[in-house]
């Protein structure tokens, strides 16, 4: 695949992601896909499989949300099969709380699938909203 097909691919499952819908984001993985969120969090760890992401890390957030999640992309960056996404999340919790976060994520994409997302972001807005890992 070409960096701009890449490009492309990561642009549209963000932008459904935009309206609430990880669908897309989910199909584009690979079934060994790993997601990896940095640093000292509850949800900081190496998610390793396609349905490990979704049932520890998907269902579990979108469970916690009150409204709809809205992902703003701000910038996309693409080189080979490297797709950097800079964007923002907004969403409600069902505990009342606003979880407004900054992202980064770094994806790597093998014949049109993901293989890898690394994911930076506020780990202390994680723990405030979310609580701590243990």
């Amino acid at each position: 695949m070409t960096t701009d097909t890449n490009k492309q691919l990561v642009r549209d499952a963000f932008e459904a992601l935009g309206s609430s819908d990880a669908r897309p984001l989910y199909e584009l993985m690979r079934d060994d896909f790993t997601w990896i969120i940095e640093g000292q969090s509850r949800f900081s760890r190496h998610y390793e499989g396609k349905a490990a992401v979704k049932r520890e890390l998907l269902d579990v957030l979108f469970e916690a949300f009150a409204t709809p999640y809205r992902f703003t992309i701000d910038e996309i960056i693409a080189g080979g099969d490297r797709v950097v996404v800079r964007g923002r999340g907004e969403v409600r919790t069902k505990a009342g709380q606003d979880y407004n976060n900054s992202y980064c994520f770094v994806l790597r994409l093998e014949e049109g699938q993901l293989v890898e997302l690394r994911e930076y972001l506020d780990t202390a807005l994680v723990e405030r909203v979310f609580g701590s890992a243990g």
